[in-house]
């Protein structure tokens, strides 16, 4: 569905959209993108501090939005907790939680023992890059909550954005937001969050391939610690 749109927003009207919306702040961001897509839009959320302040404000645009969770099936427990705690929250959300066609158990019977450590990325592809990619289809557009001091890689991301990864078009409401204005409305709000951060996990992804980080460290220094991987592919 998406690649039909993806095909048709070419550099010309992708430019004129964020000049459009340069001035404009994450809620208007939001209502444009319901008011383009309608149903044809999904948020993609890790459930993440920027997750649930993303959560929210989508509450407040579209209360019956469709919100898609990866589930790996190796996300830590206070992940699995904070999802209980959001639909709750928020009952009219539809909240979806993707699994990836092998579990656990199958991944190592084809691939062997803790592909994370041995394969990451092919274990990404797996548990959330073909998950991910058959849930895009369905959808012309998807919501991220990527933000440009996260990373070198971020730095230069649009309100709206062609996504050449999945043929899609990615919106992005939280460009401009600090770590401190996530944290700020956090609070603000009185949201709940997941526990995790209060432990120095900043991002937090899979059990397997997440650890704490150092004061002062990069944000997604604990990500795929030890290796050189900084991205699962979502984002490339």
């Amino acid at each position: 569905m998406g690649e039909l749109v993806y095909a048709s927003f070419n550099e010309d009207k992708l430019n004129k959209m964020n000049e459009c919306l340069a001035k404009k702040d994450a809620i208007d961001v939001l209502k444009w993108a319901y008011n383009e897509y309608g149903e044809d839009v999904v948020y993609a959320c890790s459930f993440g501090a920027e997750g649930i302040v993303l959560i929210d404000l989508i509450s407040k645009v579209n209360p019956n939005a469709t919100i898609v969770f990866l589930d790996t099936e190796l996300h830590f427990q206070e992940t699995y907790q904070l999802i209980d705690r959001v639909k709750e929250k928020y009952p009219s959300l539809n909240i979806k939680l993707k699994k990836p066609h092998l579990s656990v158990e199958q991944q190592k019977e084809h691939y062997g023992d803790e592909l994370w450590k041995t394969a990451p990325d092919q274990c990404c592809k797996i548990r959330k890059l073909k998950p991910l990619e058959e849930e895009l289809s369905k959808y012309e557009a998807w919501i991220s909550g990527l933000r440009r001091e996260q990373s070198a890689t971020r730095a230069n991301v649009q309100y709206v954005n062609r996504d050449q990864r999945f043929q899609s078009i990615k919106i992005c409401p939280l460009i401009h937001w600090t770590w401190e204005e996530v944290w700020m409305y956090i609070k603000l709000h009185q949201l709940s969050y997941n526990e995790l951060h209060d432990q120095n996990y900043p991002s937090i992804g899979c059990e397997n391939c997440t650890v704490p980080v150092a004061e002062g460290q990069d944000s997604r220094k604990g990500r795929w610690a030890n290796s050189a991987k900084t991205e699962c592919g979502l984002h490339q």
